[in-house]
């Protein structure tokens, strides 16, 4: 197959990163293969995905944030101690205002020339700032510390999905896009940050406002608050109906979100296939429709949100109108002082602000609510079998002897791929793989990583059960070179030494002379310290098989897996590797899977594949001598 049609793969492939940090099985699909029988699809598309119980995923949230409790309750004792500093001030200001008023009538009626002096308000005023500094003081530690709270928080769901990730079994990235899980784990958590730190205090704040000067309200003159109770309660009514439909919104805002991702990183990772096939036009096209359908769902989304604020504010301003005349009558009627009239006000803007806010903090609330339950869900996921409490091992030196045995696999439990697989690879045997495209050859280097679990049977290593093993010391033990090349961001010496963190330079040089990558390393502007970004686009494809080549021979593994390891160099540098990789598999266990005949012919075991099972085993002259599969598929590559 052509190097353009398996990049093309890769690109409508989920490439992502395998448990516990081994290499991606994802890339190491065989690219010769279609999409493996039995596995499940991945979604076209998200479902929409709404908070079908909000009261369970605060509850959650808050399990979620122990240990960081207390500083939540620190933020509500602020919360209150602001409340009582902010509700105290106008009912403060009543008593200086009627203070001040009394006092200037009597120096009006003295003749004299009214001034403030320590004993003729003085006092009152310096009490009125210090009440509106304590407000500020508690306002201020309330806001670092709900910020605090709300980062801590964020930082413990972005480390438990990150760990989340590395213990997922790959049938779930099999089923969800790169930029779907992106979007989960990044703009997903950055709403519920924004929300907690912003939202959530305000609401807390609004919630302590409204109550307090609803209190004082009433003690003022149950008349006018009863007026003011009727303007709040169609507001808050508007304010619910226009949540449950933000509610809808902000997860179809969110699916959308989700859906540019993946087509971005589609077009990103493919770019070279995509100019190659001439189809800028159509992937440019795709992205303009995600574009537009998540640019239509914002603008609805953020037109329902933001019709709230001026609803509230119209029938706040003709509560005003209609309490300030209503005031005033009764202000002249004297049930009113001017001081309590201006305080009665006072606690009307206390009241109608916060509950502005309140209402649109209800609908950030509602959409950071989908968010985060979007985050629930793959934590959510069921994960891979734990590893045994008490592992079996394999007795040092490694030997190399691996074994099916009875092997039962499906990607799918109602639709078996194997049924019965059974064949024995000797300690430094050459195990070559062979099969039409889909016949499950990549399936069984995978079942022997153990990124699948099998269904029945048991493989073993050395005698041991693999599952009775580690998954990190099982695949210590191997060493995969794949068609596709994936280095790491860094530079050459760090990717040569993915394998072997400790190896010291001079290893390093050595197993590049050996994978003969040594001398254009030389050629590079800072030879082995020579940096690696953007999926190592600064060196050729030929170049990055090499690295990847040189990369297994430093780590120096019992059993080696090669995916036509050579397929990406030129016949002079093949040659080289091919004798290079010839010491490398003396005395070591190898799996080759083969797409060229020729380079197998000398394998001590053939295993011939169809639709998941071994339908033939042998050496090349017995499966030729044999006249079944292998002898029909190497006839037809070299008649």
């Amino acid at each position: 197959m052509t190097e353009e049609k398996k990049d093309l793969r890769v690109v409508n492939e989920n490439e992502v990163a395998a448990e516990g940090g081994a290499a991606s099985p994802a890339r190491f699909a065989d690219p010769h293969e279609p999409a493996r029988s039995g596995a499940p699809e991945p979604k076209s598309e998200q479902e929409l995905e709404v908070p079908k119980d909000a009261r369970a995923v605060i509850a959650r949230l808050w399990r979620e944030s122990r240990g960081e409790h207390w500083r939540f309750a620190v933020v509500v004792v602020c919360v209150i101690c602001y409340t009582i500093a902010q509700i105290s001030a106008p009912a403060y200001s009543a008593h200086l205002i009627d203070l001040l008023w009394a006092n200037i009538q009597e120096a009006h009626a003295r003749g004299e020339i009214f001034t403030i002096s320590w004993t003729t308000g003085g006092i009152e005023l310096a009490t009125f700032v210090g009440i509106w500094t304590v407000a500020w003081a508690f306002y201020t530690v309330q806001s670092f510390t709900m910020a605090s709270f709300a980062e801590r928080l964020n930082l413990r769901l972005r480390c438990r999905i990150a760990a989340k990730l590395n213990v997922l079994p790959l049938k779930f990235y099999d089923a969800h896009k790169p930029g779907d899980v992106m979007s989960r784990a990044t703009n997903d958590l950055d709403k519920v940050s924004e929300v907690l730190q912003r939202g959530l205090l305000s609401m807390l704040m609004a919630v302590g406002s409204v109550t307090g000067a609803a209190i004082m309200m009433v003690r003022l003159n149950l008349t006018l608050s009863l007026v003011f109770l009727c303007f709040a309660l169609i507001a808050i009514t508007g304010t619910r109906l226009v949540a449950k439909r933000t509610l809808v919104l902000a997860a179809e805002q969110q699916r959308a979100v989700g859906i540019l991702n993946g087509h971005v990183e589609e077009a990103y990772s493919g770019r070279i296939v995509i100019k190659a096939f001439n189809q800028e036009e159509a992937s440019s096209a795709r992205i303009h429709e995600a574009t537009q359908q998540l640019a239509d769902t914002m603008r609805r989304t953020d037109f329902v949100t933001n019709v709230v604020a001026p609803m509230v504010r119209c029938l706040v301003r003709l509560s005003q109108v209609v309490l300030a005349l209503m005031g005033t009558g009764i202000l002249m009627a004297g049930g009113l002082t001017i001081g309590t009239l201006q305080a009665f006000f006072q606690y009307v803007n206390t009241a109608s602000e916060p509950l502005t806010q309140f209402s649109l903090t209800v609908n950030q609330l509602q959409s950071a609510l989908a968010a985060v339950e979007r985050v629930f869900g793959v934590l959510d996921e069921p994960e891979i079998e734990p590893d045994p409490a008490t592992p079996a091992h394999v007795v040092e030196p490694v030997q190399g002897r691996v074994a099916f045995e009875h092997v039962r696999f499906g990607y799918d439990p109602d639709r078996p791929l194997m049924t019965d697989v059974n064949f024995t690879a000797e300690p430094g045997q050459k195990v070559a793989i062979v099969g039409a495209t889909g016949a499950g050859k990549t399936t069984l280097i995978n079942l022997l990583m153990r990124f699948y679990e099998i269904d029945g049977g048991r493989i073993t290593l050395d005698g041991v059960d693999t599952h009775a093993m580690t998954r990190s010391e099982l695949r210590g033990h191997f060493g995969m070179v794949l068609q596709d090349a994936w280095l790491r961001e860094g530079t050459i010496a760090e990717n040569i030494a993915y394998g072997a963190p400790g190896a010291s330079r001079e290893e390093i040089i050595q197993a590049a002379k050996t994978a003969q990558v040594d001398f254009f390393v030389r050629t590079m502007p800072q030879g082995y310290d020579t940096k690696l970004e953007n999926d190592a686009e600064n060196i050729s494809q030929g170049q990055r098989q090499l690295l990847t080549i040189a990369r297994v021979l430093l780590a120096n593994p019992a059993i080696l897996i090669l995916d036509e390891a050579t397929s990406s160099v030129d016949t002079r540098t093949e040659r080289s590797i091919v004798q290079a990789m010839e010491a490398l598999t003396q005395g070591r266990t190898s799996f080759v899977i083969a797409h060229r005949l020729s380079t197998i012919v000398d394998a001590d075991l053939i295993l011939v594949m169809d639709h998941g099972n071994i339908i033939e085993q042998g050496t090349h002259e017995e499966l030729l001598a044999l006249g079944g599969s292998y002898a029909e598929l190497y006839q037809s590559q070299f008649a």
